[in-house]
């Protein structure tokens, strides 16, 4: 006997809707906006692996930044990040969207990475200085040496002292320039190399250079 009733959706799938295709979506995004959109298609599994092998040991709350179609997201959720201690983040409202109907249980945020400060403490997500990582697919290389410093700024100022943020970047070089890192007190290392990855990416990792908190550079400095 077939079973007319309507389906209900179980509130841990995260499984995309019927219909959504992950590639599709992120390519359609692309070709809206190619100057925004750091890649022609999601990340690979692979990267995805590298980037989660960054985590601080017994990291338990994480924010991603440019969500995109959710491979970190996945990736986090399987690392054993619990959905309510992950915040992703994601400017795009198509693609906030998309990811919020994937990942029901975890607090996606459609916003700028640059107020992720107040957007923490809007959503009540964490205190500052409780966050373990930031995970990030922004395209941090195509921005502004101002931008990149106010993304770095916002992400470490809701960090820990030891928390790190993971970046993967096409380039083969750190995606931060040496200037900005040494204005915010910052070091930087490279990961791993994925070269599965369409195109090959670079994993970078981004620490303090001395445990005191990173301050933003534009309350004391002039410009």
């Amino acid at each position: 006997m077939t079973d007319t009733r309507p389906h209900q959706r179980n509130p841990d799938d995260t499984r995309p809707e019927a219909g959504l295709s992950p590639t599709l979506t992120f390519f359609r995004q692309w070709l809206k906006n190619p100057l925004t959109t750091a890649a022609l298609s999601p990340s690979s599994r692979q990267l995805a692996r590298l980037m989660m092998q960054e985590l601080p040991p017994g990291a338990q709350r994480v924010i991603e930044l440019g969500g995109g179609t959710g491979v970190f997201t996945r990736a986090l959720l399987d690392q054993g990040i619990a959905p309510d201690k992950l915040m992703v983040l994601e400017l795009n409202q198509e693609l906030h969207q998309y990811l919020a109907q994937r990942f029901v249980n975890a607090r996606v945020v459609c916003g700028d990475a640059r107020e992720l400060e107040r957007l923490v403490r809007e959503y009540h997500f964490a205190d500052a200085g409780t966050v373990d990582a930031v995970i990030s697919g922004l395209g941090l290389l195509s921005m502004s040496r101002r931008m990149q410093r106010e993304i770095m700024e916002a992400a470490f100022g809701v960090m820990s002292p030891q928390g790190r943020l993971i970046q993967f970047t096409y380039g083969p070089v750190s995606p931060v320039p040496r200037e900005v890192l040494d204005e915010l007190g910052l070091k930087v290392r490279r990961g791993g190399f994925a070269w599965w990855n369409m195109p090959p990416a670079s994993v970078f990792v981004f620490e303090r250079s001395r445990s005191t908190p990173v301050h933003p550079v534009r309350a004391t400095s002039k410009r």
